[in-house]
């Protein structure tokens, strides 16, 4: 196998290390917030957040449906502080309409994950289901190390040259 093999196969599979996922989101006044939310994600990539609607992150992207979603490499498994590997995806946001069959099966696969806590948030009216679908990404495992991922094909990565 080659190191970009490598590389891609460690990128089909970062975020099975993670239960949870930083967001980044902006207010209808620009103001920045960065929160996390637990998270699933299909076999595409869309990466799907279960939210209270209390939430700044959820008022904001019900003001402005875009995210960033960043996984990152624990500090204690790092071997260097300034190159944690790190996978970021710059998304778009849309709600995932209470009691359709895609609601559903998100709910299930929440529920799968994260156990009886989802019979609890399902009945809270408050709570949503929004879809963030990724437009572009990258992948950074090193110095020097960063790959684009294809907006075309997010399973395929492009190395990062200059």
């Amino acid at each position: 196998m080659s190191q970009f093999e490598a590389i891609q196969a460690a990128y089909q599979t970062f975020t099975n290390q993670f239960q949870s996922a930083v967001i980044s989101t902006v207010s209808k006044n620009g103001v920045p917030n960065a929160s996390y939310a637990p998270f699933v994600m299909d076999d595409v990539k869309n990466i799907y957040i279960y939210v209270s609607g209390l939430s700044t992150h959820t008022q904001n992207l019900n003001a402005i449906p875009i995210a960033s979603v960043l996984f990152i490499e624990d500090e204690s498994k790092t071997q260097q502080i300034f190159a944690r590997r790190r996978l970021n995806y710059e998304c778009t946001a849309t709600v995932v309409q209470t009691g359709t069959a895609t609601w559903i099966q998100i709910v299930s696969d929440f529920e799968s994950r994260f156990g009886n806590i989802i019979q609890l948030i399902r009945d809270l009216p408050d709570f949503r289901i929004f879809k963030l679908t990724p437009t572009a990404g990258r992948f950074v495992v090193g110095f020097g190390a960063a790959y684009d991922i294809d907006a075309s094909d997010l399973n395929k990565l492009v190395h990062v040259t200059s």
